[in-house]
């Protein structure tokens, strides 16, 4: 029988991209997507592989960071909320053009209805505009098993891969099968 965990959407993002084998996670602090880089910072299993987490400056730093990774052959996530997006636009919307070599997935956690944040951004918009692939799960279970995925496709296709969680997707639990 498989192991059940009971874990928030962020926490099932984190789990996947460990499970998918990321080198490093880069992000800029912001609810909700925050407990994705404090649950891999705080894993056994990220700190037993080397993960290397870094709390960058701002998210265009932490979008340029995990590109470098990616231009090295690694597989790098890099976190953000909505208006962070804004922030990173020129470093994202760049590397669709430039590409990517190992995997590279960009979370963007949006806040509708303003729960945590002073206005409302649908990052889709940002993913439909660099015309790179868009992941959004609707269940705990599918965020765990669309980073790998989203991993695997980055890497066949040479593109980051846009993942875009809700306020309510990423601080709901639920049971996720690993």
């Amino acid at each position: 029988m498989k192991d059940k965990l009971l874990i928030l959407g962020d926490q099932a993002v984190a789990l996947g991209a460990l499970h998918a084998g990321i080198s490093g996670v880069y992000a800029y602090p912001g609810t909700p997507s925050t407990e994705i880089t404090e649950y891999i910072q705080s894993s056994p299993l990220g700190r037993g592989r080397g993960v290397y987490c870094d709390w960058c400056t701002n998210e265009k730093k932490a979008m340029e960071a995990a590109l470098g990774v990616s231009f090295i052959g690694k597989r790098a996530l890099v976190c953000m909320k909505h208006v962070g997006l804004n922030v990173a636009a020129d470093a994202f919307v760049n590397s669709a053009m430039t590409g990517t070599h190992g995997g590279l997935v960009v979370l963007v956690a949006d806040d509708p209805s303003m729960h945590s944040s002073q206005n409302e951004q649908d990052s889709r918009f940002y993913g439909k505009f660099a015309m790179v692939p868009i992941f959004e799960p609707s269940s705990q279970q599918e965020a765990y098993d669309m980073v790998r995925d989203a991993f695997d496709l980055s890497e066949r296709v040479k593109l980051p891969v846009l993942i875009r969680l809700t306020t309510r997707m990423a601080h709901s639990r639920a049971v996720v099968v690993p």
